[in-house]
């Protein structure tokens, strides 16, 4: 099989590491944030190895199969395209969790892990035998789930309105097999009310960009589903709603985490204490951006 370059360069090699060096070639003319990084993940995918699997295969010099080859320049062109890389494998990591996903749900995100881990701290510090989680629009169920699975004896209610969203979500808490999850179809609004007043933590990523903020990402602004992006002219909505909700379900004591935008810290805050919420805080994530703003009822 001959490939040619954008360049022009012509090659005929099947070998790992030639592939995989014009695949990142490739994927960086196409603005993709982490070339080698996505080229070596497709080929594992393709493959069915992991990554250190593939890079082990460099080292030792092997080689594709001419199908293989076909495979992977069809795999490497649709994320030149910008199609998010999880949907071309359909998987998403999350801390520990490896989540499937796909067109018409949100694609967990790095910075997220951050959110999740004030939820389980809450969780770990209540001071019952079995705490009680709430994650309101949990999409694919990536912080339902890391609650459910790093706060074992923990009981976690997960809520979705969105139908595509939501297989998903059952796909996921049926591959992780926590018992101690209940999903319910139902908008955050009405989620729960047999909940109400017993709740440890309610734990929320809302949608939360302002509704004239397009995202330059392709990856975010054609594939994610805008029900969970966009959150109304100021992308706050969704977080009035949660405060109201939040009051509602949690006991006196209990911790509400919401995530946000670098720049609504200061407004989330405001809109809380407003409605009576104690100690509101806002968080950096890993990047020192901040991202989760944490208040107590």
């Amino acid at each position: 099989m001959t490939t040619t370059h954008a360049t022009g360069e012509r090659h005929d090699s099947r070998a790992l590491r030639d592939r995989l060096r014009f695949a990142a070639v490739r994927l960086a003319e196409a603005g993709v944030p982490d070339p080698q990084v996505d080229a070596e993940l497709l080929l594992a995918h393709l493959r069915g190895q992991s990554r250190g699997e593939v890079q082990a295969g460099v080292v030792r010099g092997d080689e594709l199969s001419v199908a293989e080859a076909e495979a992977f320049e069809v795999l490497v062109a649709r994320r030149a395209a910008r199609e998010p890389l999880q949907h071309i494998t359909g998987v998403a990591y999350f801390r520990h969790l490896e989540l499937a996903v796909g067109p018409g749900v949100f694609v967990p995100r790095p910075e997220t892990e951050s959110v999740a881990q004030f939820a389980i701290d809450a969780l770990r510090a209540a001071p019952v035998p079995e705490p009680v989680g709430v994650d309101l629009g949990t999409g694919s169920g990536a912080i339902a789930l890391a609650m459910a699975t790093e706060v074992p004896h923990a009981r976690i209610h997960a809520a979705e309105n969105s139908p595509y969203a939501f297989v998903w979500t059952t796909e996921n808490v049926r591959r992780v097999g926590a018992d101690n999850v209940r999903l319910a179809f139902v908008d955050l609004a009405v989620a729960f009310p047999d909940l109400d007043g017993r709740v440890d933590v309610v734990v929320s990523n809302p949608p939360y960009v302002p509704d004239d903020a397009i995202p330059r990402d392709p990856e975010v602004r054609l594939h994610d589903p805008e029900s969970a992006l966009y959150g109304g002219p100021d992308g706050l909505d969704v977080v009035r709603e949660l405060s109201h909700v939040g009051m509602r379900l949690l006991r006196p004591g209990g911790l509400l985490v919401i995530e946000h935008g670098e720049l609504q810290g200061q407004a989330i805050r405001d809109l809380l204490t407003a409605d009576g919420w104690r100690a509101a805080a806002t968080h950096p994530d890993l990047t020192l951006r901040d991202r989760t703003t944490t208040a107590v009822r």
